[in-house]
């Protein structure tokens, strides 16, 4: 996908320092009322680079690479392949709030599978930039239709986003739910409705 390569490039190109960052987080700490130079918070700017670099750490790999190793041996297997439940923490673009739920994914062979493995990598790679629940949604779900050429995609996304339940309206029990379908799950409203109903049990 070219926005991949883009979005590389774009964070290789602009390469902000460690120090720099320090420096940065210093500041906000500052802003909020604090003394970074306490004894509790001495330590906290550099902490916060190892959990950004972290959280953030989809931006410098690439999820086309996860899915160049294919098995042809599939013997004719023709249905859904689907996996469930996949942990999924990722942070809003708006306002840099955590984003915590679970992903489903489905695909439909055509001549090739994956290692049940790279499916949940190619989750985290997405889910580890700033993101909107729906672009997630779509990302995985082409990514994987183009990677794997496969007949057919799902993708289902259900997550709370903090940005609503600690801040703002502040509705603790909400959730959002998205749905991606590419192909077969997108025609045949057959298999759609059969991958809702796995996913839900």
């Amino acid at each position: 996908m070219k926005l991949v390569k883009n979005e590389n490039q774009n964070n290789k190109n602009n390469k902000v320092s460690d120090q720099e960052a320090e420096q940065a987080f210093m500041k906000i700490i500052e802003w909020i009322g604090e003394d970074p130079s306490r004894e509790g918070l001495k330590s906290t700017p550099r902490r916060l680079i190892k959990a950004y670099r972290e959280y953030f750490k989809g931006y410098s790999e690439n999820p086309n690479e996860i899915l160049e190793k294919t098995f042809g041996d599939v013997h004719g297997y023709d249905d859904m392949v689907i996996q469930k439940n996949i942990s999924l923490q990722s942070h809003c673009e708006h306002h840099m709030a955590a984003i915590i739920g679970v992903a489903h994914v489905a695909y439909i062979p055509k001549d090739r599978v994956v290692g049940l493995s790279k499916l949940a990598r190619v989750v985290e790679v997405f889910s580890k930039r700033l993101q909107t629940q729906e672009r997630l949604t779509m990302q995985i779900a082409t990514t994987l239709m183009d990677g794997l050429d496969a007949k057919g995609v799902a993708v289902s996304i259900d997550a709370t986003h903090q940005c609503m339940t600690t801040r703002g309206i502040k509705k603790e029990q909400a959730t959002t739910v998205t749905n991606y379908y590419l192909g077969q799950f997108k025609e045949d409203l057959s298999y759609q409705n059969r991958y809702l109903r796995f996913i839900s049990k």
